[in-house]
């Protein structure tokens, strides 16, 4: 497995990521630990992803599942508080206003307000029983934005929001702390990450690292301003659903729903399958064909290579998934297989959105 390092820091991490927000809905805690197993200790994989208001979909009653679920495992490996640490990384994001509703174990109604991500962070590290995460996340922007399928800004209402430098400064706080080492976003747009590029340079703030939004071959919106940003400012992609819930994996084609799939048992984020994908799917679909290639890995391959892909985060339910998936970093997609991708990109772009 290659190791990237993220600039910046002293962290060397898998070009492959292990998700968890399906662990505690998808996946009970023994799957999880499976799957943690085998990506640690034979997939070559050191990156962990989780967050506060994991599993996925949202539930207040199972809310922060997904990080007790890995500090179970960490206690059990000899990594947690007293044990063999650094040779893992993990990462871990805090929910603001937009996940408020659904949050169970502590009031996220406050925002992205200093009492507010204080609270989170050590509620995360009790539940993962770890001393600090490796980098600390904001899960989502509090303020209005075009970010989960909006594709524009109207209008700016954001007055009652917590302030960017306010929540960059509550992170200050938790590196000061030793909670975390490093600092990141996610789902942000070009505005949001210069701003909080700028604050830090401004205010001697933690410099942000990572940048944790969608990239798929469905949704290559990223490219849009955010790349140069992440190329020039090097704010590395921590790119998620890559396979856009699974759907570039083939298994929904011909309007299939198989049993115990995500689109199956859950009415959310419709968006990743919509009627209007279904040729844009098919036509990736016949591209893996065309070369010999498993659909999923060639979909995985794609975004793990790109210039400004720090690591790809995988999400699996079974453990076939998931050595599948964690493959796909071995696969180098040919200039041949990259053209033909590039040719349907040209005519059907970013899909989804």
């Amino acid at each position: 497995m290659e190791m990237r390092k993220i600039h910046g820091t002293a962290l060397e991490v898998s070009k492959i990521c292990l998700g968890s927000m399906n662990w505690g809905q998808q996946n009970s805690e023994a799957e999880a630990h499976e799957q943690l197993d085998y990506a640690t200790t034979q997939g070559g994989v050191n990156f962990i992803d989780t967050a506060e208001i994991y599993p996925i979909p949202p539930d207040k009653t199972k809310q922060g599942a997904t990080e007790h679920f890995i500090g179970t495992w960490l206690a059990k490996r000899g990594s947690g508080r007293s044990g063999k640490r650094n040779d893992l990384v993990i990462a871990s994001k805090v929910a603001g206003i937009h996940h408020a509703p659904s949050m169970g174990t502590r009031d996220a109604m406050m925002g992205l307000t200093r009492k507010s991500i204080l609270a989170a962070i050590d509620g995360t590290l009790t539940r993962l029983q770890t001393d600090y995460v490796d980098i600390y996340q904001i899960h989502a922007p509090d303020r209005g934005g075009n970010f989960w399928g909006v594709r524009g800004v109207e209008e700016v209402e954001d007055s009652d929001a917590p302030s960017i430098e306010e929540t960059l400064g509550a992170l200050g706080e938790i590196v000061k702390a030793g909670k975390a080492r490093y600092i990141g976003i996610s789902n942000e747009t070009p505005w949001g990450t210069m701003e909080y590029l700028r604050l830090a340079r401004e205010k001697g703030l933690p410099r942000v690292v990572t940048i944790q939004n969608q990239y798929s071959l469905l949704n290559r919106l990223f490219e849009i301003g955010l790349s140069e940003i992440s190329l020039r400012e090097n704010v590395g992609l921590l790119a998620y659903s890559p396979l856009d819930g699974g759907v570039l994996s083939g298994k929904y084609l011909g309007g299939a729903y198989p049993p115990g799939a995500r689109h199956t048992l859950f009415d959310r984020n419709r968006r990743y399958n919509a009627p209007h994908l279904q040729p844009v799917i098919q036509a990736y679909a016949d591209i893996a064909n065309k070369h010999g290639l498993d659909y999923a890995q060639m979909a995985l391959a794609f975004v793990n290579d790109r210039a400004f892909t720090t690591s790809n985060i995988i999400g699996c339910t079974s453990m076939v998934q998931l050595k599948n998936d964690i493959a796909s970093a071995d696969l180098q997609l040919s200039s041949d297989v990259i053209a033909d991708i590039e040719k349907i990109h040209s005519v059907m772009p970013d899909m989804h959105a």
